[in-house]
């Protein structure tokens, strides 16, 4: 008996495949706006400590950024992957056309990409004649366009994008907003950093990469956007104090 998800020949199914894609396009989604939601929201939150001490203005200005970053977050991912969608779409429409006007000429289009691949010219041909008569479009959408037919959702991405966005932000927020005054700031720059560094290293390990190069880019990038968010509330600050 097959495994679940596994084809008679060894391959993974459809479903597998589709849920495959899904899941890797929600943790894109996912990893972007956890990690958008804690390096924006922490350099909007120690910009504004560096100008004022003033509670009352880290919480408005937090929950603002917030609720502001993950809504852009979310649009701006549906917008992008309906762009990419709908291109995609456009691609396979002409491909569709060009595969009806004239057959055997993308025929001898894919044995020739078959045969730039290494194959010889026997096994071009046949191997290009049998995806065609199986599925000629994803065939050529696959070698000669680069595309495989389980194309993203724009509404997945953008919830993914939304919900962790708030879910990163609620880091240097409660770090800031519930630390002692005297220690917020230093409170707020450590759970920063070990999140995205935390972030950066599980990240990479799902995709198979090297997880300190990738933590220390995040602490890295972390690092430099408090930095200069500070610098200039501290400036800020500083002149309308005069």
């Amino acid at each position: 008996m097959a495994n679940e998800g596994v084809g008679h020949d060894g391959r993974a199914s459809s479903g597998s495949q589709r849920r495959l894609g899904s899941l890797l396009n929600g943790l894109r989604a996912a990893v972007l706006g956890a990690n958008d939601g804690i390096v924006s929201t922490a350099g909007l939150v120690v910009g504004v400590a560096g100008a004022t001490p003033d509670r009352e203005a880290l919480l408005v200005a937090g929950i603002a950024g917030t609720l502001a970053g993950a809504l852009s977050m979310g649009a701006g991912e549906y917008v992008s992957v309906s762009t990419q969608r709908d291109t995609e779409r456009a691609v396979l429409a002409r491909e569709q056309r060009e595969l009806a006007a004239d057959p055997e000429g993308e025929l001898e289009e894919l044995a020739g990409m078959y045969r730039e691949r290494g194959l010889s010219e026997d096994l071009s041909r046949r191997v290009a004649r049998e995806l065609t008569d199986h599925d000629a479009l994803r065939a050529h959408a696959e070698v000669e366009l680069g595309l495989n037919r389980y194309r993203v959702d724009p509404w997945q991405a953008a919830f993914a994008s939304l919900f962790s966005f708030v879910l990163g932000a609620l880091v240097p927020l409660a770090a800031m907003l519930l630390g002692p005054e005297a220690w917020r700031l230093q409170m707020t720059v450590v759970s920063v950093l070990v999140a995205t560094g935390a972030l950066g290293a599980i990240s990479a390990r799902m995709g198979g990469a090297p997880a300190v190069r990738a933590a220390l880019r995040c602490v890295v990038g972390g690092s430099f956007a408090m930095l200069v968010t500070y610098l200039v509330g501290t400036l800020v600050g500083t002149f309308t104090s005069l």
